[in-house]
């Protein structure tokens, strides 16, 4: 995540933030993971991204499966 923010600069002034959730404690608050115990050995995070604004949330890019990437990249996000 540190290179993707560095690569599109993101910091205050683009409004842009890149958040780990290193124990998943967010994403399953928010319904978003998936247990990938038998191939990775616990539970991960759903692809997905957050449009937030004065801490609401406005929009929620989730991908329909655990791989793909159709709705969730930034031209999609940020159109």
């Amino acid at each position: 995540m540190k290179a993707w923010a560095h690569d599109l600069d993101a910091d205050k002034k683009s409004g842009i933030r890149f958040l780990a959730d290193p124990d998943c404690s967010f994403t399953k608050a928010l319904d978003l993971d998936f247990d990938a115990t038998p191939v990775l050995g616990n539970h991960r995070s759903k692809r997905y991204a957050l449009v937030i604004e004065d801490g609401k949330v406005k929009e929620a890019h989730v991908e329909p499966d655990n791989t793909g990437m159709s709705v969730s990249v930034v031209d999609k996000v940020l159109g």
